[in-house]
């Protein structure tokens, strides 16, 4: 069995300690980095919470034949577009019981029609850890607040609307919340 913990790591933009942290148990970097260099043993158990970690399916981990990868072809920045300095390849999104979607019908903030928004419920513990990102609310009677999280505490969560000119409101002890996690927009 061929490990592609590295690559799917990279191209997740996490380092072998943000991994180490978001497995169930935690771990050490050392420990991740010598499963990733095969130095240590690779088990299912390990792939499965390194795919936990990761937020992708446990058969991302491994070779397969069966897959096609997109590589990245090239890296664009500040000074226009340049060839990678090592081959890479990019991971789509994976769908999972704790995710939910806004589908953007007209465009408002940063969101264009047609954009998709994938979130990531949260535990209230956690809602701290969103703050000045995008969340998703729910309401009394079927309705949503989509905003920015500008402060939380004592169960209320103070949400800034995306549009100009509206006021900030206040969710008492929301049944759920989620963070944006990965825009999906079409060209």
């Amino acid at each position: 069995m061929i490990s592609r913990i590295r690559e799917v790591r990279k191209a997740k933009r996490m380092t072998l300690d943000d991994v180490a942290k978001a497995c169930d148990p935690p771990t050490t970097p050392q420990t991740i980095g010598r499963l990733e260099t095969g130095m240590r043993t690779l088990s299912v158990d390990w792939i499965n919470r390194i795919a936990a970690a990761l937020g992708v399916e446990a058969s991302a981990l491994v070779e397969s034949e069966d897959r096609e990868d997109v590589g990245i072809a090239a890296v664009l920045g500040a000074n226009g577009v340049k060839a990678p300095r090592r081959a890479g390849i990019v991971v789509p999104p994976t769908a999972s019981s704790d995710q939910v979607a806004i589908s953007v019908s007209t465009g408002i903030g940063d969101y264009r029609a047609g954009d998709e928004i994938w979130c990531r419920k949260i535990e209230p513990a956690d809602y701290g850890k969103a703050l000045n990102r995008d969340v998703l609310v729910p309401r009394p009677a079927g309705r949503f607040l989509f905003g920015r999280l500008i402060d939380q505490g004592d169960g209320q969560l103070l949400i800034l609307p995306l549009g100009a000119g509206q006021r900030q409101s206040v969710v008492k002890d929301p049944e759920w919340a989620a963070v944006a996690e990965t825009l999906v927009r079409k060209l």
